[in-house]
């Protein structure tokens, strides 16, 4: 009986000190990762064999890779975005199947990398649109880009490759985020133009990088002073859209954005012509140059504001095939040019796309 009443008292003395003990804190949910992986792969062939319309039989082959990689937290957002393309068309120029004479060029045909890290958060609580965020994105290409001259010219002069130029661009700004757009603006935001090769700048093809009065081109023992990066700070505005399904199977994508150097008047020397060159526009003939120096202050603010746009049409035939079209307009006061479109840049891109998705459902 004695041995009962000090096993209940032990009991009673272990309960009132767990009732005293703190309750364990509460359990916050914790972030959670959602990721997408879409490699593909796009082959077009068009052949011409006696036609009367006329044309050149070639085969187009390029490999994409789409990564979408986004933590959520109940605090914030951390959004990453890898997106790769590379491909190579072949070209029959004679439309001849002799030995010798089957698809005598091949030119590169795409060449993109464009990664962007994002973290946002809403520090309004009374604005639940807005949002503030820290953007870095880094565009730049795989290999060496050439200058043909004609359909003829099967070797063409190297004019860009891997991080010349490479573009690495940091902004804290404010974004007004609806279901499928937004819009950021940005008035502090950091582009720095890289260009790594010394002999493009030697040629001319410094893509913006400023070099110092030091630096000659005609003399090889200035080289060591060539400047291979140039920092501008100023705005920047990035509008996106994005629609599953407009039409049944039937997604689009568009983008614009817009950077304006607050350093710029000063490096493209409006006052001194003879340097127009750092314009990205060589002014050789007095017209030109009079037509720069006419120019009002606004028509000289969107002179020296780069565009980049892009709008991409994607159709699903089924769960792997899908057709696609794609546009990127460029707009660059540092791009000097190669032929009539100076400051723009064109690349248009329709054809058939085999894919696989790869995906992990949010937890």
């Amino acid at each position: 009986m004695k041995r009962i009443f000090i096993l209940c008292a032990a009991l009673v003395a272990m309960t009132a000190v767990a009732q005293d003990e703190p309750a364990a804190p509460e359990q916050k949910p914790a972030g959670a990762w959602t990721t997408t992986t879409t490699p593909a792969l796009k082959l077009s062939e068009f052949m011409f064999n006696n036609w009367s319309k006329s044309g050149n039989s070639q085969i187009d082959l390029t490999a994409t890779f789409f990564g979408n990689y986004k933590y959520t937290h109940p605090k914030y957002i951390w959004d990453n975005v890898v997106d790769l393309a590379y491909g190579f068309a072949w070209q029959d120029l004679d439309n001849s199947d002799t030995a010798g004479g089957l698809f005598e060029t091949r030119r590169k045909s795409n060449d993109k990398i464009d990664i962007t890290s994002a973290i946002s958060w809403k520090p309004f609580s009374k604005l639940p649109d807005w949002g503030a965020n820290f953007t870095a994105n880094l565009k730049t290409q795989f290999g060496e880009g050439r200058e043909y001259t004609g359909i003829e010219d099967k070797v063409g002069t190297p004019v860009s490759n891997f991080f010349a130029p490479a573009y690495l661009t940091t902004a804290l700004s404010f974004e007004y985020k609806k279901p499928d757009w937004s819009v950021s603006f940005s008035f502090l935001t950091g582009k720095t133009t890289f260009v790594c090769i010394d002999s493009f700048i030697v040629k001319g093809l410094d893509y913006g990088v400023i070099q110092d009065d030091g630096f000659d081109p005609a003399d090889p023992a200035t080289y060591s002073k060539i400047k291979h990066s140039y920092f501008a700070l100023g705005s920047y505005i990035k509008a996106q859209y994005l629609k599953k399904d407009i039409v049944k199977n039937l997604d689009l994508y568009a983008r614009l954005e817009l950077f304006y150097d607050y350093q710029k008047p000063k490096n493209m020397s409006w006052n001194d012509l003879d340097k127009s060159k750092y314009t990205g526009i060589e002014m050789t003939t007095p017209e030109g140059r009079q037509r720069l120096a006419d120019m009002s202050a606004m028509q000289r603010f969107f002179f020296e504001t780069d565009l980049d746009f892009e709008v991409k049409l994607d159709y699903r035939f089924s769960e792997h095939i899908a057709a696609n079209f794609a546009l990127n307009l460029k707009y660059d006061t540092d791009f000097s040019g190669m032929g009539k479109w100076g400051h723009w840049q064109i690349y248009q891109m329709a054809g058939v796309q085999v894919f696989f998705n790869w995906k992990t459902p949010k937890a």
